[in-house]
This record gives C-alpha cells, structure tokens and sequence, in this order.
C-alpha cells in the first residue's frame, strides 16, 4: 500500500515538472516568434521608405524653398509642368540656345542684387518661344508693364523702349523682386507676386489665411507659375532626362559681360 501511494506521489510530480517545462517552452517560443516578426515593421523604417517611394517633390526646389512632400496636388501639378516642357511637346531646342545667350548677362546682375539664381528662369517662362509684346501691353524678356517699367528706371516712350535692353531690364527687375521679397518674405510668393501682382496676392494670402505658395488657392496662371519654373530649371539644368539630345552646355558667366 505504502509502495503504491509512492508510486502515484512521483507520477504526480513528475507530470506537474513536464507541465512546467511545456509552459517555459511555449513563453520562449512566443517571445521567440514576436521578437522576429516586430524587428522589420519598425515604423521609422516603413516611414522613411514610404515618404521616399511617394514624394517625388523632394528632388525639386525654388530658390532652395522646396515643395511640400506627400501632397498630391502639388505632385500633379509638377508632374503636369514637366511633362508640359519636356522635348515631347516643345519640339525645340529654342529654350536652351536663349539660354546660352541671356545667363551670362543674367546671372551676374542677380547675384550682385542679392537675388536667388533661380529667377533667371523668369525670362524664359515668361517670353518663352515668342519675343516681343503681349496683348496686355507686356513687353520684353522680363514682360515689364509700361508703368512699372517707369517705376523701376525704365525708359518707354518717345521712340524709346528700354524693356528691350537684357541688361537695364533685368536691373529694374532685381529692384522689383527685391521690393516684393521685401514685403512676403519669401522667394517663392515673391515670384508669384511679379506674375499676379503683390495687392492681388496679398489679398489671397488676408483671405485664406495662408502664406505657403504651393498650399494657396490661386488663379490658374499664377497658381502654376512658380512649377513653371521649376519645369524650366529642371529642362535646363538635366535636359537628357526630359528628352532633349541636341542641347548646348551653358557656360559659366563672367562680370565683365554682365556689366559692359
């Protein structure tokens, strides 16, 4: 009798050790198993590649103020310029030989006025493959307005037309941009000022309570101009990716043509 109750005593035991031992081995194989499917969700991982796959707004930038990421709109709306003006629809070359020409007089007087090199595109967006004067009067590389030609040292009458002039335009235009940075503190809204205007834009910025260019509701020209020049810098700067072969390399600028 003794014997048998010694016998059921260690059966006991030992069925509550390998009980034991079975819940220790599933507690490993658990954490195990968690620890193996958490380490490659880490979320800094999955953002950072998210934010690098979606935003192709990033590599793009006027004036060094860049583009908002993972906006769908302002995507469109830059995907639309690039396409607009890459060779597939321009068919022409014409951009960059003006180029070559206009930012050796261009540069230099921008950087002496303290002017972000970006706006050198202003002349192209705004003649692009045509010259002359607009239906608006608009006239010259910088499509001065006869009364702001005035304002800014421009002389327009009297057989003279100094909109024409590369240099003495675009010496009243680094005077004009300047003032309009002076009053939005930003290069971006200081472009989209010199199309629309600083009253108009101003009253646009009063009323939607909003100061980022690429975040504003605005009319379709202006609400497009600054990705115009972004499409022009990008043409320009890379002109294989968007389709141009027969380009010329633009050249270094120098003082000395700028200014005599």
């Amino acid at each position: 009798m003794i014997k048998k109750e010694m016998i059921k005593k260690h059966l006991l035991t030992c069925s509550v050790t390998l009980v034991l031992v079975l819940i220790s081995m599933l507690n490993i194989f658990s954490t195990t198993i968690t620890e193996s499917v958490a380490k490659p969700a880490r979320l800094s991982d999955r953002t950072s590649k998210f934010i690098f796959i979606k935003s192709n707004t990033a590599a793009y930038n006027f004036a060094a103020e860049a583009l908002p990421v993972n906006d769908a709109r302002v995507t469109f709306k830059l995907n639309k310029s690039l396409r607009q003006h890459a060779f597939k629809n321009v068919q022409s070359t014409l951009l960059h030989r003006k180029a070559e020409v206009l930012f050796p007089i261009i540069e230099p007087i921008l950087k002496f006025y303290g002017i972000p090199d970006d706006f050198k595109y202003i002349p192209l967006v705004e003649s692009g493959l045509k010259s002359g004067t607009s239906s608006k009067g608009a006239s010259g590389l910088w499509q001065f307005m006869a009364g702001t030609a005035r304002t800014y040292g421009l002389k327009v009458g009297h057989g003279v037309d100094e909109r024409q002039n590369v240099r003495k335009s675009t010496i009243a235009a680094c005077k004009y941009i300047k003032e309009l940075y002076g009053e939005f503190n930003s290069w971006t809204l200081a472009a989209a000022a010199y199309n629309n205007g600083s009253i108009k834009l101003a009253k646009a910025i009063n009323k939607q309570n909003e100061d980022n260019y690429f975040r504003m509701s605005l009319n379709r020209e202006t609400g497009s101009y600054v990705y115009k020049l972004i499409a022009m810098k990008a043409i320009i700067e890379q002109p294989k990716k968007f389709g141009y072969k027969n380009y010329i390399n633009i050249t270094q600028p120098t003082q000395l043509l700028a200014f005599n």
